[in-house]
């Protein structure tokens, strides 16, 4: 056998492995989509067409569309405390952090099915521009947003079957703002660092993933919706809990900066930043709340303001009849002095003849 031989099988393997290794520059050309530049927000419904549909999201929750509804109950979470001996897959998608969950953990009390949790992931901001949640309330845009995932595990073998079902999916919104250390998400921020760049992973210990929530989980919004990124499929039932999760500002500067959206090869790296879909037209659709009290806060405030308008005229009435009895009461006590003295002076006077 010649000595070319070998030396042509192994430039052959190394061109094979070479052209089956991906381009640095892959990310940033090759990408579907993203949330700025020409494969932006904007251009999503040309390769996506349900991104410029109907019953999109996320929305502005605002009391014109809200109704309260009694048969919404409190959600049941059935496996949500994870042992911390069961390590779970940390990954940089390119678009978000993302946590892979355990597979036996499940939310009851959307329906009468279970719906059973996928993957968690956030949305942000930039270090300038802080707010980057989806969902707003009356026009307020928060920190961040979280999105526990979920799929009718009672309907469908897994997320890609349910994911273009109606009613096949159920995500779970914590809005999240500037505030106290919070421990709990600083079990998945303090790794950050280890999926810096996309495609990278890392396991993480197991926690208690309730903990994420925020405090009275049984108040909420809920109306049906869609993914909040391509495919944006309509298949959603959101669910936006009405209580905030306070995070510290060390730690939103640690998601705001820690990431990058392409490659570590990739000679221009692109920051993980603003990665937050813009409110979409809610058209005739209703938000329906597990709570009355923000309904009834239009009302209170109507009712507020006419009793003080009826408590302070009272007191301006109240306030005059007392400043007229007062005049009234120190005229009369004057006249009584003056006719006193035209009757003294009289008697010295005839005193002082008789003296005379």
């Amino acid at each position: 056998m010649s000595r070319s031989g070998p030396r042509a099988a192994a430039a052959a393997l190394l061109l094979l492995i070479l052209q089956a290794q991906p381009s640095r520059a892959a990310p940033r050309n090759g990408s579907k989509w993203t949330y700025m530049g020409p494969n932006g927000e904007k251009s999503w419904s040309k390769k996506y067409p349900s991104c410029g549909g109907l019953l999109q999201s996320p929305i502005d929750l605002h009391s014109d569309i809200l109704q309260y509804n009694a048969n919404l109950g409190p959600l049941e979470f059935q496996g949500y405390n994870v042992s911390s001996s069961e390590l779970l897959n940390l990954t940089n998608n390119g678009h978000s952090v993302k946590l892979y969950l355990h597979p036996d953990m499940y939310i009851q009390g959307l329906d009468s099915h279970r719906y059973r949790a996928i993957q968690l992931h956030l949305h942000w901001g930039d270090s300038k521009e802080p707010f980057g949640s989806e969902h707003t309330i009356s026009g307020k845009h928060f920190a961040a947003e979280l999105h526990i995932v979920h799929y009718n595990s009672d309907r469908y073998p897994n997320f890609s079957a349910a994911s273009n079902q109606s009613g096949g999916l159920a995500v779970l919104a914590v809005l999240l703002e500037r505030g106290s250390f919070n421990p709990s998400y600083d079990k998945i921020f303090s790794h950050l660092q280890h999926v810096k760049y996309k495609g990278q992973q890392v396991r993480i210990p197991g926690f208690n993933i309730e903990e994420l929530l925020p405090e009275k989980p049984a108040e909420y919004y809920r109306y049906e919706g869609s993914l909040t990124t391509p495919p944006c499929s309509p298949t959603v039932l959101w669910t936006v809990f009405r209580n905030t999760v306070q995070v510290s500002q060390e730690q939103l500067l640690a998601l705001e900066t820690a990431l990058y959206c392409t490659d570590m090869g990739d000679p221009s790296p692109i920051e993980m930043v603003n990665n937050f879909r813009q409110v979409q037209k809610f058209e005739e659709r209703m938000v329906y709340i597990s709570f009355q009290q923000e309904l009834l806060t239009d009302a209170e405030l109507s009712m507020g303001i006419i009793l003080s308008v009826v408590l302070a005229g009272v007191l301006g009435i109240c306030i005059v009849l007392g400043v007229a009895i007062w005049l009234f009461r120190r005229k009369k006590s004057s006249k009584k002095g003056e006719n006193k003295g035209v009757i003294y002076k009289p008697a010295i006077k005839k005193e002082t003849e008789t003296l005379s």
